[in-house]
């Protein structure tokens, strides 16, 4: 099965006291890419998410967002630092009783100096809130994998259109080479009868070229090859499993396949067809580049 390397999956749900937001999304990159954006204090389950994702997909940029929100009672609390407040107290009794200054400390006082008071969140089970996150993160992985499936199916309609075009092409060049020959031959023989004149020839020495060159530009063997990839490319694009950096690798084969083919022969509707051919092929390199 193929699929996109494109995709986007939210899932938002609320699980015990807490209502969880879980976004992810992806574009196309050579190899796995996560990055994790999520609050500082769950900071913990950042590998978890990675691996997690890693078992949904193998390729791409993929962004993933967490937000968690305490929907019951207070998720922070106020802490007193005792040890720097006594710190203060003595230094207010120090100026005191150095500078005969009356000592009128209050609450209201200390609670006003610096880093006396911090908010601290309450400490939650990380093990618990890591299953709860685990289940909105599997909702929303599925999510994007239901997308990049469907964009994958898509995709592999496309280049499997473009291959059936492709061997079409094949079909046609093969049938134009005894033309392509007789061609060669004809010219061969009319440029000679200018050269002699009225002077005879071996017509046997004409049959001998154009053998030599029939070896020189038997596509044969390329037009075999092509047809072989092509049933390759459809095989892997059946399989259930990543297929891009082969189906990459294969189309390079295509292109080195039909290239060969056009070098060799030199005749203007086989050049046309090449030309055809590579167009196509460059498409699907283009829709390759979406595929994990």
């Amino acid at each position: 099965m193929v699929k996109s390397m494109t995709g986007f999956g939210r899932c938002t749900k609320q699980l015990g006291d807490f209502e969880f937001s879980f976004e992810v999304k992806a574009v196309n990159n050579r190899y796995l890419d996560c990055n994790v954006r999520l609050p500082r204090v769950y900071s913990y389950m950042e590998e978890s998410i990675k691996k997690l994702v890693g078992s949904y997909t193998t390729r791409g940029k993929v962004d993933v967002f967490l937000s968690v929100e305490r929907i019951v009672g207070s998720d922070t609390k106020i802490v007193s630092d005792m040890g720097l407040i006594e710190s203060y107290l003595e230094a207010f009794k120090s100026i005191s009783e150095t500078f005969g200054l009356k000592n009128d400390v209050s609450v209201s006082t200390v609670s006003r100096l610096p880093e006396v008071f911090s908010k601290r969140l309450n400490e939650d089970d990380e093990d618990s809130m890591w299953e709860m996150v685990k289940d909105v993160a599997c909702e929303a992985l599925g999510s994007f994998n239901s997308m990049r499936t469907s964009e994958g199916e898509n995709l592999k309609r496309d280049i499997e259109y473009r291959l059936d075009l492709i061997a079409e092409i094949a079909e046609k060049i093969k049938n134009y080479s005894p033309s392509y020959l007789e061609q060669y031959r004809q010219r061969l023989e009319t440029k000679i009868k200018e050269v002699l004149g009225s002077e005879s020839f071996d017509p046997n020495r004409i049959l001998t070229e154009v053998a030599i060159l029939a070896e020189k530009l038997d596509t044969q063997e390329e037009l075999t090859r092509l047809a072989s990839h092509i049933d390759q490319f459809r095989q892997i694009l059946s399989q259930n499993e990543p297929a891009g950096r082969k189906l990459d690798f294969l189309t390079q084969e295509l292109n080195r396949e039909v290239n060969t083919t056009g070098s060799k022969c030199a005749m203007l509707e086989i050049s046309k067809l090449v030309i055809d051919a590579k167009a196509e092929i460059e498409k699907i390199r283009e829709q390759i580049q979406n595929i994990e």
